[in-house]
């Protein structure tokens, strides 16, 4: 196995979603790991949101992530060995009001990496900018849609169900600019 130094931010999140799920603890990738890695690092985020999907015990998280090497400071977990730092949100796995029902997996070296599909992380980068007015949120979503093949009917359809279609409006419009 590759040491922890050399694991790129993916494979980082695939060896820890394995060991994870080694325990029957069930997590997917989202945030700006999900965006990183759909735009082939052309955002770059240093943390990875482990979305745990089964509540999980944090105590039973904790004793995983401390066998990794890692340790908890504050809500992150940190490892002198790597840049990166790890949270796990608590689920449901959801995008605004509405449950993420497609989640993408892909191989790697470390493991198995289960991560948003690249619709779902367009719409997960456009909650910031819709509840937040968070503009980078806006910039990550317009670059996993250029990277990506996206469903943006899909994407419109949730914009109207979170009654923020001038919101999805600025986003079309950036998307095509």
């Amino acid at each position: 196995m590759k040491p922890i130094r050399d694991m790129s931010q993916a494979e980082l999140a695939a060896y820890i979603q394995d060991s994870l799920q080694a325990e029957d603890i069930q997590v997917v990738l989202s945030g700006g790991g999900a965006v990183s890695f759909y735009t082939s690092n052309k955002y770059v985020s240093k943390d990875l949101d482990l979305i745990n999907t089964g509540f999980a015990k944090w105590s039973r998280i904790k004793s995983v992530m401390k066998r990794l090497g890692f340790n908890e400071q504050g809500r992150y977990f940190v490892n002198p060995e790597t840049a990166y730092f790890v949270e796990f949100p608590d689920g449901p796995l959801s995008v605004g009001e509405e449950p993420v029902n497609e989640v993408s997996e892909f191989e790697l070296a470390t493991g198995v990496l289960k991560i948003l599909s690249p619709t779902d992380c367009v719409k997960d980068r456009l909650c910031a900018f819709y509840f937040w007015n968070d503009h980078q949120g806006l910039e990550q979503a317009v670059l996993v849609a250029k990277s990506q093949s996206v469903n943006l009917k899909e994407i419109k359809r949730w914009s109207k169900v979170e009654g923020k279609e001038k919101e999805y409006g600025t986003f079309v419009n950036k998307l095509s600019a």
